[in-house]
């Protein structure tokens, strides 16, 4: 097994507050952040130190397709086991619901 780690996984989106109310929605601490002049966005650190980071789409950045898949631990309104969520973007997201988390 490869020793390679993901560590940050951003997504563009034309729709910030909705994303990030979706995200947020699913147990994820979202803080709002600006580096600079930079544009205003939100970030969060998962288990195993993977960063999500969400950012206003622009011409030149854009996310289009992406699945990803998020373990979350149970959360009202989702019963265990896995979902298939679609976010504000109409990406497929992969939701598993553990009791144990």
């Amino acid at each position: 097994m490869a020793k390679v780690k993901a560590g940050l996984i951003v997504i563009y989106t034309e729709r910030l507050d909705e994303c990030r109310d979706f995200y947020a929605g699913l147990g994820l601490d979202l803080v709002r952040e600006q580096h600079g002049s930079g544009p205003v966005h939100y970030a969060v650190e998962l288990a195993g130190g993977l960063v999500l980071e969400i950012y206003p789409a622009t011409a030149e950045r854009s996310t289009g397709r992406l699945r990803l898949g998020l373990t979350v631990p149970a959360t009202p309104g989702l019963p265990e086991g896995e979902h298939k969520l679609t976010d504000p973007d109409g990406r497929i997201i992969v939701v598993t619901v553990d009791r144990a988390g």
